[in-house]
């Protein structure tokens, strides 16, 4: 592939990602887009209940299974490696529309706040989850995350750089993994809770517990070795009832997100 046509690749993709990850906040606080996890098709409760835990199973088959070092050793045999990343994101992203476009709705009220100062703090909390895992990218590495520093350096001419050094950063030093306590906080933070939204939250939730103590850490392990067994004994994972005791976190890492060497990735 050539370096122009690569650079243009990584911008298409991160274009795409930028705008899943946008219209995800929509979609999930059903402000702003067309199609919500509460406005949309509907159907028999057993039949929309089967297609949403399917679409739900194929995006985390995909974003976990692309991201599994034997996966990325097969991958990049037939896929340049400085677009390897790009790909992963352009089909993260991809997997999401698909759920977007398919997904079926619930409509059985599960709680309803009618307080107004009440639905306020909700939106309020769900605004500061999604604020998380988006600073949170740039307390590591924004363009490394998504791709577009690695078609960058191939379209300059320039080598991969080495993985990153091991140290604190922000928001590393409370919880190791932000990005998916931002999710899990925007998920949860409505006035408005359908069977469909807690089926969203419920699986979303149970993914990511599964995902980040069974393959994230377990990659970062390998990878880190001892200095990340301490970073596991001196920082909670995602619930932040204490904080760093000198540890911290790599300073790059992973769409919604797929890291190099940073300690933070969407569960893969």
């Amino acid at each position: 592939m050539s370096r122009l046509l690569a650079l243009l690749y990584g911008a298409v993709a991160y274009t795409i990602f930028l705008l899943s990850f946008l219209y995800a906040i929509g979609f999930v606080s059903g402000l702003g887009v067309p199609r919500t996890i509460d406005d949309g098709p509907t159907g028999p409760t057993a039949v929309a209940l089967a297609i949403d835990l399917v679409l739900l199973g194929l995006f985390a088959v995909q974003h976990s299974g692309m991201a599994r070092p034997a996966f990325k050793r097969w991958w990049t045999r037939y896929v340049p490696a400085p677009i390897e990343r790009s790909t992963y994101v352009l089909a993260s992203s991809l997997a999401l529309v698909v759920l977007f476009w398919q997904w079926r709705t619930l409509p059985l009220s599960i709680w309803q706040v009618d307080s107004e100062p009440a639905r306020w703090v909700l939106y309020a909390l769900a605004a500061l989850g999604w604020m998380l895992v988006l600073t949170g990218t740039f307390v590591i590495n924004h363009f490394d995350l998504f791709g577009l520093r690695q078609v960058w350096f191939y379209a300059r001419h320039r080598g991969p750089e080495s993985d990153a050094p091991f140290v604190t950063r922000a928001y590393y030093r409370i919880v190791r993994h932000p990005l998916m306590l931002g999710f899990l906080i925007a998920f949860w933070s409505t006035p408005d809770m359908s069977a469909g939204h807690l089926l969203f939250a419920l699986m979303t939730t149970g993914y990511i517990l599964v995902a980040v103590k069974f393959l994230e850490e377990r990659d970062l392990v390998a990878q880190y070795g001892d200095t990340y067994r301490a970073y596991q004994r001196d920082v909670p994972m995602l619930v932040p009832w204490r904080f760093a005791r000198g540890q911290g976190a790599p300073t790059a890492g992973c769409p919604l997100g797929h890291a190099a060497s940073g300690s933070e990735r969407m569960p893969r």
